[in-house]
């Protein structure tokens, strides 16, 4: 089979490669690749069976890739280190995802299924897959302890990260610890009319009941956050912009 990947952490690539010559020393490892551009090029000219594709890389995401690509011809098995996206697409019936660092024998599962699939099959399941991905903003999955838990963003207040860990702090009073950083959440919330204001906050917008300008934000709930001295200004543009929308 020949393969190409779609990867931008090298040590995620070298550890893919690793695994699929232990499983199957005849695969062919046509090329790798760390951005959309880099993909599509490959793509095209090589014309590879099988891709492994990473969701978010540096220019774009995996379906900028199956977008812009002229060879169409191959299957795709995605790999990511974010659970949720794992989860939804898998809810809608993707051919697999691969959560990083691979796991062999999840691996080896996958690759069964390529096997037993085929590309038109497959494709059809992804654009499916894209369709509901792109129209589902609103849903945050959150990996626990002992499930995943649904919560949606426009009932979330604020986030509070504490040494590798991050608590959600939702409008009925419920709340949920993940054990990541609030860095790994940072760039999905605030395209959702969130804003960073302290290394160890995140509020929604929506929820702030005023602005004390000596540095302290008063949610509609009573909470008190302080915002950074270094993030006053950025804040003080994206409240005020999002106010005047």
């Amino acid at each position: 089979m020949k393969i190409i990947i779609v990867e931008d952490k090298a040590y995620i690539r070298k550890g893919l490669i690793n695994l699929l010559h232990h499983i199957d020393n005849s695969i062919d490892i046509l090329g790798e690749c760390t951005t959309v551009k880099d993909a599509i090029v490959v793509s095209n000219t090589c014309k590879p069976e099988l891709v492994f594709l990473d969701i978010n890389l540096p220019d774009g995401t995996g379906f900028d890739f199956l977008d812009q690509t002229e060879h169409t011809n191959f299957k795709v098995i995605f790999i990511t280190a974010y659970e949720e996206y794992a989860l939804r697409a898998l809810k809608f019936g993707a051919v697999d995802y691969l959560l990083k660092p691979v796991d062999a024998e999840e691996l080896q599962i996958a690759l069964q299924k390529v096997k037993n699939t085929t590309v038109a099959t497959q494709q059809q399941k992804i654009k499916a897959t894209k369709k509901v991905w792109n129209s589902d903003d609103s849903i945050l999955i959150l990996s626990l302890q002992d499930s995943f838990q649904v919560i949606d963003l426009n009932e979330l207040m604020y986030c509070e990260s504490d040494k590798g860990y991050t608590t959600f702090y939702c409008i009925n009073n419920n709340k949920y610890i993940v054990s990541k950083t609030l860095k790994e959440f940072e760039d999905r919330l605030t395209s959702f009319g969130f804003s960073r204001i302290h290394q160890s906050f995140i509020v929604n917008l929506k929820y702030i009941d005023r602005y004390d300008k000596s540095g302290t934000i008063y949610l509609k709930n009573g909470k008190k956050i302080p915002v950074s001295s270094r993030k006053k200004n950025h804040f003080l543009n994206t409240f005020l912009g999002w106010i005047n929308k």
